[in-house]
């Protein structure tokens, strides 16, 4: 099984993968794992990665640019069975969706940071969106080498008992609408226009419906608890 990782600190990976399960099934060439530093494909001089929001709101966002580039270089090297955002909200990590990943081929776990990534990216590219809980942390590494961890110890031959697996055992209630950062247009895909209307009113009205909606779609227990 081959694991790409795109992120802004590869470094963070370094001591995980050296120890126990995870370095047994790469030392076993099991599991292969590929660390992607992100800024390597920012076209910025200074190598950045993120940009204001539009609208308005405190906080970045990662552009699309580098992330797509890097994306799109690797879909043209292979074949890859599943896109995965790690975002807080995603679809809730669980064992069922561990089992399934671990009989895959290749996959990419993308490690958001700031506000979130460029939503075209997630409209484009994205195949699946997990979250490892009901929390925000400073960024996705952790919830990737999380992921990573759960489904190479199912890979057939990590484990020194075949058998030991299968026996183991938000602030105003709603998701966050999506995020767009520059550029405006990019290959056709447009940011919303209200978000470039500088009319705060309305950009308020259509956040706050968005992320009814998302909610709605993704996590209506937490509308069912707001009631």
């Amino acid at each position: 099984m081959r694991i790409d990782i795109l992120t802004i600190f590869p470094q963070m990976f370094e001591g995980i993968f050296q120890h126990s399960i995870l370095k047994r099934a790469i030392s076993k060439d099991l599991a292969s794992i590929f660390l992607h530093d992100i800024r390597d494909y920012s076209t910025n001089k200074h190598r950045r990665v993120d940009d204001y929001a539009f609208g308005h709101g405190a906080g970045m966002v990662m552009m699309i640019q580098p992330i797509a580039d890097l994306i799109e270089k690797l879909k043209s090297e292979r074949n890859y069975d599943e896109v995965i955002y790690l975002t807080p909200d995603g679809i809730p990590f669980k064992q069922k969706i561990t089992n399934r990943l671990s009989t895959l081929t290749n996959i990419i776990l993308l490690c958001g940071h700031y506000k979130g990534i460029d939503e075209r990216l997630r409209e484009h590219f994205i195949t699946m969106e997990l979250s490892i809980g009901d929390y925000v942390l400073s960024g996705g590494e952790l919830a990737a080498a999380v992921v990573t961890d759960s489904i190479v110890r199912l890979i057939p031959g990590v484990l020194g008992d075949e058998t030991s697996a299968l026996s183991d055992s938000f602030q105003d209630g709603l998701l966050s609408p999506p995020v767009y950062t520059r550029p405006a247009v990019y290959k056709g895909w447009e940011v919303p226009r209200i978000l470039l209307s500088g009319d705060e009113k309305k950009i308020d009205e259509w956040l706050t419906e968005k992320a009814i909606e998302r909610t709605r779609s993704r996590r209506p227990d937490l509308l069912e608890e707001m009631e």
